[in-house]
């Protein structure tokens, strides 16, 4: 497993073990020779971050809170098909392993990729975040995904005002540029510390962001890329004081179609 970072584009904001970062620019920084650099917002590698596992679930005998579960997840994958962001029901649920990191450089997001590939699918948790500044500039819990091996990939971050949906193509150098929405306000209003449920669901080109269960916003993928790729969990800082910006995801799953 490896983490990442990458920068956010000064326009807005954006391993071995440990992977790059990405920023938000004001001129790129070249791309690594070596090791892969982290996506920004600046770059540098985070300490050590307990790596997330793939967990399926339920065991080969299960019980009741096991079976309580399911239905839960069974009522989930339902209702975003009812409402037209899945194109079936048919698909396999893995949990994954609860996850919570710190990260302190203010405008960059590191990642931690999951061991899973996907194209079209969804991802929700339960997100708790905060950061050491009280007034800090954009700051969340996310995820990454059609990560490729160039480091290009895609971000969406959930912040105290917004949703944070960012195209880190590798023709960008460490830095990520904004995507536009389709449809839908992309904003929120959390204090800080932040909490709510987060899922994303991207569907062919199509990417539909839910907080609490109501769509918060829709974005057009870019049909020239490549969606098949790496899924990450990951954190964007909003403040380099002292641990800077915290976040935990509980209730990690992810859905994919048969």
């Amino acid at each position: 497993m490896q983490n990442v970072f990458t920068r956010i584009a000064a326009i807005i904001l954006l391993s071995a073990l440990i992977l790059p970062a990405c920023s938000t620019p004001a001129t790129p920084a070249p791309l690594p020779t070596e090791t892969p650099k982290p996506t920004s917002t600046n770059t540098s590698v985070p300490t050590d971050t307990a790596t997330p596992t793939v967990t399926p679930r339920p065991t080969a005998t299960p019980n009741l809170a096991a079976t309580q579960k399911y239905e839960q997840f069974n009522q989930e994958i339902q209702s975003y098909y009812d409402q037209g962001f899945l194109d079936t029901t048919e698909g396999t649920i893995e949990e994954i392993d609860d996850f919570s990191n710190d990260w302190a450089q203010l405008g960059w997001y590191q990642w931690m990729p999951i061991d899973q590939k996907a194209d079209d699918f969804f991802l929700s948790a339960h997100f708790r975040w905060m950061s050491a500044y009280k007034n800090a500039d954009e700051s969340g819990c996310g995820l990454i995904f059609a990560l490729q091996p160039d480091r290009s990939h895609y971000a969406v971050f959930l912040d105290r005002s917004k949703i944070i949906f960012l195209d880190a193509d590798s023709s960008y150098g460490s830095y990520s540029l904004p995507v536009g929405k389709t449809r839908g306000s992309g904003t929120v209003k959390f204090g800080n510390p932040g909490e709510a449920d987060f899922t994303l669901i991207v569907k062919g080109n199509s990417a539909y962001v839910l907080v609490d269960g109501e769509l918060i916003g829709e974005y057009t993928l870019a049909k020239s890329r490549e969606l098949h790729g790496d899924i990450g969990l990951s954190t964007l800082s909003g403040t380099n004081k002292d641990y800077g910006t915290r976040c935990e995801m509980t209730n990690i799953h992810t859905w994919t179609p048969e």
